[in-house]
């Protein structure tokens, strides 16, 4: 298993800049994938941006170009740095880890982070 602890969410006002930090449990090498979605009331969970553990990277269309995932791999620590924010960012955002256990790919998610991008 993995616990996942995110933290940096608040308000932004629209073209400002938000960090966030997600603290997984166990080494980062061992998980096969890691990242974040959102959730806006209403809607459906979305991917935001994703990094292996071979270090490649995935983007919503939505978010290339203004967001950057990294790792830091002592810290077990993946990282969200998020600029130029849009009001339609706002959504409660949350760290998601993917990790082969006995063969089978588990998903473990994070309690979640308000960002709130007010116009």
């Amino acid at each position: 298993q993995v616990q996942l602890v995110e933290s940096g969410g608040g308000l932004v006002q629209t073209g400002g800049s938000q960090g966030l930090s997600c603290v997984a449990s166990r080494s980062l090498f061992s998980i096969y994938v890691i990242g974040w979605y959102r959730q806006q009331p209403g809607k459906q969970r979305e991917l935001v941006a994703t990094i292996s553990s071979g270090g490649d990277r995935n983007y919503a269309d939505s978010v290339k170009g203004r967001f950057t995932i990294s790792r830091d791999n002592t810290r077990n620590t993946v990282r969200l740095q998020m600029n130029s924010l849009k009001p339609e960012d706002t959504a409660v955002y949350y760290c998601n880890a993917g990790v082969f256990i006995d063969g089978n790919l588990r998903n473990y998610w994070g309690q979640g982070t308000q960002v709130t991008v007010s116009s």
